[in-house]
């Protein structure tokens, strides 16, 4: 009897007892990688980051460089996009090769390649800034409480009083002025010119970084309120824990999931306002790259030649669309109520 109960095959339960668990980030990790959607996004992301960094090997010559001999030059393969017309042929030759060149002249897929570092730049350092300032302060704000709390808070709902969009059109137009002047001089001709170095984008980046922390700082907080009074951080206080350890080594670490969530759902929103300033001439400095300035100043032709508007559209879309299905599958990955049947 004995010999038979060693042989006998253990019961699932007991197979589910002796198996190691799996943590939070495993399971978080399973549950996207399921997810093909957003492995295409991450996939596609990867790409176009490798194209972006990779640009000087994968372009042709300066993205900024004229041959006005080959002004509107239209690949043959791109031949069934224009309408007929005598003048969409005059310069239908190879060496528009791969989508064509613009009104100056300038090789599109150079430009587009460029362009993209412009946006994944702005993508990156617009989510940095706003996951750092606006986590830090709502760890601070929810932390504290009270007094402090309101107090933040209060600063916070007054800041969203002003229309985000114009705050940033008017941020732009003060930093344009700025670095057209001549005699700034002091701390402001070193800004101006690490913007010029930069080609217009450290203005750029300033005019977003300084209120898009707004809606992370009320998501941090609210992270914050429904931690603090958990039986970990109590624990922490009880073996005389500084405050700081506390907030950074305890809390920190339990609300950053849902904070990088929120912030990739946010990425799209950032590449989509740059390209909007720069369509409006309040971007990026030309003859700096950008798919914003790229659509506006192709706009006018997209009848004559769709392609030069086309190209740098459907990088825009594309990429936005990838962060997008990206975020969606990060929140559906990372939520923990989520239970695999």
């Amino acid at each position: 009897m004995a010999v038979a109960e060693l042989t006998k095959p253990k019961s699932r339960d007991a197979e589910a007892f002796s198996r190691k668990p799996r943590s939070l980030l495993s399971d978080s990790i399973r549950r996207l990688r399921r997810n093909k959607v957003a492995v295409t996004s991450i996939v596609f992301l990867v790409l176009v980051v490798c194209v972006a960094i990779l640009a000087p090997l994968v372009t042709v010559g300066d993205f900024a460089k004229q041959n006005l001999l080959l002004n509107n030059a239209v690949p043959p393969w791109m031949l069934f996009l224009l309408p007929g017309g005598a003048e969409n042929y005059a310069n239908l030759t190879p060496d528009a090769l791969p989508v064509g060149r613009d009104a100056l002249g300038r090789d599109l897929w150079t430009r587009v390649v460029y362009g993209a570092r412009v946006s994944l730049m702005v993508a990156v350092v617009a989510s940095l800034v706003s996951l750092v300032v606006g986590t830090i302060y709502g760890l601070v704000s929810g932390y504290l409480g009270g007094r402090i709390d309101n107090l933040m808070m209060r600063i916070v709902d007054f800041l969203y009083g002003f229309p985000f969009l114009i705050v940033v059109i008017l941020l732009q137009t003060y930093f344009k002025a700025l670095a057209r002047r001549s005699e700034a001089g002091g701390l402001g001709d070193l800004v101006v010119g690490i913007n010029t170095a930069m080609g217009g984008l450290f203005f750029l980046f300033v005019a977003i970084g300084l209120i898009n922390w707004l809606g992370m700082a009320r998501i941090a907080r609210g992270q914050v309120l429904s931690l603090r009074e958990k039986e970990f951080v109590e624990a922490a206080k009880a073996i005389g824990a500084a405050d700081t350890r506390i907030v950074f080594k305890h809390i920190m670490p339990n609300i950053l999931g849902p904070l990088i969530v929120f912030e990739s759902l946010a990425i799209p929103g950032y590449i989509f306002l740059e390209a909007f300033l720069s369509f409006i001439g309040l971007g990026v400095d030309p003859p700096t790259p950008s798919w914003g300035i790229m659509i506006s100043e192709t706009a006018q032709s997209l009848r004559s030649y769709p392609n030069q508007l086309l190209v740098p559209a459907i990088a825009l879309t594309l990429t936005t669309l990838a962060f997008n299905f990206l975020g969606d599958g990060l929140r559906d990955a990372f939520d923990p109520k989520l239970q695999d049947s």
